[in-house]
Order: structure tokens, then C-alpha cells, then sequence
């Protein structure tokens, strides 16, 4: 596999790293658990990088119920200061406690909406954005649709869903394809 052009991002990283770019990075998603999981870890990651959330993605999954919102939204303030004693995951009370109110607010949305998957999408049309980017420098930080899913987000109460963040989502989860033209990804999605 290492013949084989990525995105230069991937480029040289550790093995889990390279299988989460050839495996599931801009992988459409339909599944509220996976979108859960995902928006856990993009807030986790604010302010640092992925590999060192990815690193600790084992660690969350144990920590957080396998990302089962239904479970986490229940954690009190017992739990959350357990998790905070941790090592395998971020020891950020904000971020833990923020993980915790979007559990909460990820069960209204579905609700609301049937499911979280239906809600989501609904931001890009029901179908992925595909974008023709040459270089990982054309790759914008956010969209128009990143700003207005953040911007409803946060009118709901989520926490750690800037339009950053939730451009980074939006790329995990396939709502939009910005492996570069060249990565074998590309036309696979």
C-alpha cells in the first residue's frame, strides 16, 4: 500500500493514521452512532491534532460507552470527574462535560429530526459536496454550509462545534470529499 498516492496529509504518519485516511476519511456516513463518535472527537481535538486524538480513540470508546449518546448523556458529575482521572482519553473538564451536554443535545436532535444522520445532511442537500482540490493549501478550514451547521448547532446548546470543527466533521464523515484529485481516495468516493 505504501505505492500508493494520499493525501499529504497521511503522508509518513503511523499506521492507524494512514488506515483512517485509506478506510474512512470522507466515507459518507449514515449512521448516528458513527456521527456521534465523531462529533465527540472533533471537539476533543480543538486546539490539537488529530493524531493525537486518534492515538486516543480506543480510550474513548471505552470511556464513553462506545459512543452510545443514550448512555453518555446520563453521566454525572461523578462520572465526569472519573473520566477526568483517565489517561486514555483528553483531560479537559470543558471538553469532557461539553462531550456529556452534546450527548443530551444529540438525543433532542434526533428526536426532532428521526434521526441525527437526517439532520446533518440536510446541510450539504442530501448528497456530498465533492471538491477538486490539486494541493492540501486549496483545502479551506470551513464552508458556508460548516458556518450554518455551526451556527444552528450552537442555537441548540451543543458545545465545541465551531465551523472549523464542523468542517472536520463534515470531512470524517463524507458530507464532503476534499481528498486531493491525485490521492487514490479521491474517485473511490
Amino acid at each position: 500500500m505504501s505505492n500508493l498516492t494520499r493525501c499529504e496529509w497521511a503522508d509518513g504518519q503511523f499506521e492507524e493514521y494512514i488506515k483512517y485516511h485509506d478506510e474512512e476519511w470522507g466515507v459518507p456516513v449514515h449512521d448516528d452512532r458513527t456521527h456521534f463518535e465523531f462529533l465527540i472527537l472533533e471537539g476533543a481535538q480543538a486546539g490539537l491534532s488529530w493524531a493525537t486524538v486518534l492515538k486516543k480513540r480506543e480510550g474513548y470508546r471505552k470511556c464513553f460507552a462506545n459512543f452510545d449518546p443514550e448512555i453518555v448523556a446520563k453521566f454525572d458529575e461523578d462520572r465526569i470527574r472519573e473520566l477526568l482521572q483517565f489517561e486514555g482519553i483528553i483531560r479537559n473538564k470543558l471538553k469532557v462535560r461539553g462531550a456529556v451536554i452534546n450527548a443530551q443535545k444529540f438525543l433532542e436532535v434526533q428526536k426532532e429530526f428521526g434521526s441525527f444522520d437526517t439532520y446533518i445532511w440536510d446541510f450539504v442537500g442530501d448528497k456530498p459536496i465533492i471538491n477538486c482540490w490539486k494541493t492540501m493549501e486549496e483545502v479551506p478550514a470551513t464552508s458556508p454550509e460548516s458556518d450554518a451547521l455551526s451556527k444552528d448547532l450552537k442555537k441548540r446548546g451543543f458545545k465545541f462545534v465551531g465551523s472549523t470543527i464542523m468542517y472536520a466533521h463534515m470531512q470524517a464523515c463524507g458530507l464532503v470529499n476534499d481528498h486531493t484529485i491525485d490521492c487514490f481516495r479521491y474517485k473511490k468516493i
